[in-house]
């Protein structure tokens, strides 16, 4: 008897002050999770499994978290076309909503990062000079020191991050895609990851005060071209000036 009026007692006071919000938001996620898996077995378990278990193909998704679903969706690279050395960037096929739905499905899997949001007031803030100190220290070495990438080994490559946003810049530090290294809070906290895509943006964006940045490879092509167009052409001047003064 006592313990039904305690069950009791516990049911009034649980629907007298639980919170009232929760109740939608729930509804919200789980239609966007049921819409997300819809999307899934459609497009991405012919791979990845029924259940995102992985296969001979392709990884498990479980535990990966939303940051990696929208980093590989929003990119184009996932769904993959052809297995290849290394996924290429290209236009997604899927909106941004459906992405998050993607994103919701896989979440509700097993945690993991979540995809990063980024006010206004942080972007304003962060700073670029420490940005820019950042990308050099971690980040040029594969990426070439103006985000134009570069070559690695067995066909791979760093990526050109001149089309990458903000949001998935930090979602590539946070996820680790392809033979990038993952940079996790410890090591670049939300300040600093949000000062290196402002810079990594900075650079993609400013125009070149040289004239024609020959594609931002750096010396090398600068100096080709200053050897080829340049010597080559006064050169060529010189022996033409000769020519005259022999006639």
């Amino acid at each position: 008897m006592v313990l039904l009026v305690a069950l009791a007692a516990t049911g009034v006071l649980w629907t007298a002050f639980a919170p009232r919000g929760t109740a939608q938001d729930t509804a919200e996620t789980n239609e966007a999770v049921r819409a997300g898996r819809a999307l899934y077995l459609q497009g991405c378990s012919s791979c990845h499994g029924l259940q995102a278990q992985g296969g001979s193909q392709a990884p498990s998704l479980i535990g990966i978290g939303s940051a990696a679903v929208d980093f590989q969706v929003s990119t184009g690279r996932m769904p993959l076309a052809a297995p290849g050395a290394q996924a290429e960037r290209k236009d997604p096929i899927y909106s941004q909503t459906q992405i998050d739905q993607l994103a919701a499905y896989v979440d509700s899997l097993g945690g993991g990062p979540k995809k990063p949001v980024i006010t206004q007031t942080e972007w304003d803030d962060a700073d670029l000079a420490h940005g820019g100190e950042l990308y050099r220290a971690n980040c040029a070495q594969c990426h070439q020191a103006v985000g134009a990438g570069a070559p690695l080994t067995y066909g791979k490559y760093a990526p050109d991050l001149g089309k990458a946003t903000p949001t998935q810049i930090i979602e590539a530090m946070r996820t680790g895609p392809e033979s990038m290294p993952l940079f996790g809070p410890g090591q670049l906290d939300k300040a600093d990851a949000v000062a290196i895509a402002k810079y990594v943006r900075h650079i993609s964006e400013a125009p070149s005060a040289g004239g024609d940045d020959i594609g931002k490879y750096g010396p090398v092509p600068e100096g080709l071209l200053a050897w080829l167009v340049g010597i080559g052409g006064l050169l060529a001047v010189c022996l033409w000036i000769g020519a005259r003064q022999k006639v």
